[in-house]
């Protein structure tokens, strides 16, 4: 699969067109145009309208556009399913998941609606059933690609302080990153409410980065830039990343099992890391 930015996330809400149209100008690696928390009950079925339409008519370049559906057990969840299937998104993210099942039915209903094998699936952390269930919601389907943390209703279920360090929280995060990787998904952290508080937005972004994660859902467009500054590749990382395949290549030529550079021994696995960081680093460039 091809290898994507995913250092900002935006949640744009999809019942304003406004902020839909305006999004196209944003430097956002993604947008979520969201049905769930932004979108008032009433106003629920002409969102998927406006959704439909902004993704449609709009220009939104190399954005990875993803829609934010209901969840299975309310009474739109279906219903958005169903209106997405054709929209031309490149994703869906189902809310809440807690389950296997819940990501069979989801793709159950969008088969019947004939959307295209490319329409993946972004699944949400944010309850303490689905964290502990982590494994079997990324494992269910080679359409789930992306797994997102939904760090405020997580925190709510566990009754967590409000803390900048998120204490309450590393132990959910770090088991979401493992069944992450270990199913090959992309994952993204969880998004800091206060805006004000720009101390904890970016000590959040950096702990994010720390722990493995690929990039960081923001609420307004004055987060953007401090995420793709800290879920890219720095100009040192891409600088050591071709020293690392320079001298496992000469050393490969000279048939020497055994790579020094600058004191650190390198290895098969530096490699992989190094050439990533490229492709990103490239992806992130054009």
């Amino acid at each position: 699969m091809q290898i994507r930015p995913r250092r900002s996330v935006l949640y744009m809400p999809g019942s304003n067109p406004r902020a839909l149209a305006k999004a196209q100008q944003l430097a956002a690696d993604c947008l979520i145009f969201d049905m769930e928390d932004a979108v008032a009950p009433a106003a629920k079925a002409q969102a998927r309208e406006i959704i439909k339409t902004a993704i449609q008519q709009g220009d939104y370049g190399r954005r990875e556009i993803v829609v934010r559906v209901n969840a299975l057990d309310t009474e739109w969840g279906e219903a958005d399913l169903k209106a997405m299937a054709h929209s031309g998104a490149h994703a869906i993210c189902l809310p809440k998941v807690e389950s296997a099942a819940e990501v069979a039915e989801a793709l159950a209903i969008l088969d019947r609606a004939q959307a295209p094998a490319s329409l993946y699936l972004w699944v949400m952390a944010e309850t303490p059933r689905g964290v502990l269930n982590i494994e079997e919601v990324c494992s269910a389907s080679e359409r789930v690609t992306v797994l997102m943390m939904g760090t405020s209703d997580l925190s709510k279920e566990l009754r967590l302080r409000n803390r900048d360090d998120r204490q309450g929280l590393l132990a959910s995060l770090n088991l979401c990153v493992l069944a992450a990787r270990a199913n090959n998904l992309d994952i993204i952290d969880g998004v800091q409410l206060d805006l004000n508080n720009e101390q904890a937005y970016q000590h959040s972004c950096e702990q994010g980065r720390d722990l493995g994660f690929d990039g960081k859902s923001v609420i307004h467009p004055k987060q953007l830039a401090y995420a793709n500054q800290m879920f890219a590749p720095s100009a040192t990382d891409v600088e050591w990343a071709h020293k690392v395949i320079a001298a496992w290549q000469q050393a490969e030529q000279a048939g020497e099992a055994l790579v020094l550079l600058d004191g650190r021994l390198i290895e098969n696995l530096h490699v992989e890391e190094a050439r990533r960081t490229l492709s990103i680093a490239a992806a992130i460039e054009h």
